[in-house]
């Protein structure tokens, strides 16, 4: 058996976004990530108002984020993604669903965190978790050990997410979980789909198809 989960939104309300603006405001890329900011926020704003995809402006705004970590090594990777966690997602965590992820790993259940966020974090973040739960993120491009402030593939979102599981499981998982109409594809493929706070268009289909919801 296989259990899926998205992370932000359905297993911890904080956002990786926030918390890294955070982590380079105290750490001296403050100028940075304000000029970063104010360059990204028109099309933010237009996102917000419709005129924009809004997924697709998240998408860029997370493509172009990566840029501010060019230069760090993997141990820095690793030393920023468990701040992040500890400061920013931890806190943040929705116990309810934490627990229905415990309970796939009592039940011997292959657990996968399937998220946008970046894998280093999404790996400090199951490290939290314990053994044996598995982190499949978006991938940060690394030359010569260090970040080149690129992605090395799209944003982990959407179909491209639920391919990716796809992929690594070698088939469909049985359950999964998320809070968006991003996570539609993975629920969709998976044999018990599970809706967690969902967001208004994901309630009314998972109201529509029958889907559990958290």
């Amino acid at each position: 058996m296989t259990a899926v989960f998205d992370l932000e939104g359905t297993l911890t309300a904080g956002e990786t976004w926030k918390g890294l603006a955070r982590y380079l405001g105290a750490h001296g890329k403050k100028a940075a990530y304000d000029r970063f900011f104010a360059l990204h926020l028109p099309g933010a704003l237009l996102a917000k108002a419709g005129l924009l995809p809004r997924r697709w402006y998240q998408n860029v705004w997370m493509r172009d984020l990566a840029a501010l970590l060019r230069g760090m090594d993997e141990g820095e990777l690793r030393a920023m993604a468990e701040w992040v966690v500890e400061e920013a997602l931890w806190p943040a965590r929705k116990e309810r669903t934490l627990g229905r992820l415990f309970d796939h790993l009592d039940r011997g259940h292959r657990v996968v965190l399937a998220s946008g966020t970046y894998q280093p974090v999404l790996e400090a973040f199951a490290r939290k978790l314990g053994p044996g739960v598995e982190a499949l993120g978006t991938p940060l491009e690394l030359r010569q050990g260090r970040a080149t402030g690129r992605l090395a593939g799209p944003v982990n979102v959407g179909r491209v997410k639920a391919e990716r599981v796809r992929a690594l499981l070698g088939g469909p998982p049985e359950f999964a979980y998320g809070d968006t109409l991003a996570d539609l594809p993975l629920l969709l493929s998976a044999r018990h789909p599970t809706a967690v706070d969902p967001e208004p268009r994901l309630a009314a289909v998972a109201r529509k198809r029958g889907f559990e919801v958290l």
